[in-house]
């Protein structure tokens, strides 16, 4: 687990963003996507995607084996409702940790929600999803999509050890589908899976982003 580059790493936010201008998409208009309703909201901002990202992920559907669909929880988030994601539980490790440098606190949230500025989900390039049968039963992943460390037990990472047999060969699905689709994982939470962000091009070693934070769409 030493190797995980978490998004507070310095170099995640020194990549660069060349922003290619695509627009948000709403995947309540896809009817081949299953939407979760745990995240909606009135606005509707967790249904948006980046339209480059729903084509990849419509992609990855079709590489998942017979019988299963992914399950979208949450795509775009907007910047405002991300930084109270991340004040709320910061302050929370901060009561938990009071000798924790505000760095290591940095550290900490960073393996649950990423600080704003570095936030995959901003951009509209990331989504939390899991697997669901066609009629829309979820399989299980070890844990419930959102669990954080500390009530999972680091359950939540991608390659956490001591999940059921059942659990990792879906996780091992999950990853396959969605790589082949040119999509990376936040290791530190297996249901967490973007592309085009600053993340994904430190990952695949590309030279900038193409997505950078956008505002909601009036």
């Amino acid at each position: 687990m030493t190797d995980i580059i978490t998004l507070s790493d310095p170099r995640v936010a020194a990549v660069v963003v060349d922003e290619c201008g695509e627009p948000l998409v709403d995947v309540r208009d896809i009817p081949e996507l299953r939407l979760d309703a745990r995240q909606a909201a009135d606005d509707g901002a967790y249904a948006l995607l980046r339209s480059g990202v729903l084509g990849r992920l419509l992609e990855a559907q079709r590489a998942l084996p017979a019988g299963l669909r992914f399950l979208v929880v949450e795509g775009y988030r907007p910047p405002g409702l991300q930084r109270r994601y991340y004040d709320t539980y910061a302050t929370a490790l901060r009561a938990a940790h009071p000798d924790a440098s505000p760095a290591r606190v940095r550290e900490l949230a960073s393996a649950y929600i990423s600080p704003p500025e570095v936030a995959p989900h901003v951009c509209g390039g990331a989504l939390d999803l899991t697997l669901c049968t066609e009629d829309g039963a979820e399989l299980p992943l070890g844990t419930e999509v959102n669990a954080t460390p500390e009530e999972s037990a680091g359950a939540c990472r991608t390659d956490a050890p001591g999940i059921s047999a059942s659990a990792r060969a879906n996780r091992a699905v999950m990853r396959e589908a969605l790589t082949s689709a040119g999509f990376v994982n936040y290791p530190t939470e297996w249901w967490h899976w973007s592309y085009g962000d600053r993340y994904w091009a430190l990952l695949s070693h590309r030279p900038a982003a193409l997505y950078g934070p956008v505002d909601p769409p009036a």
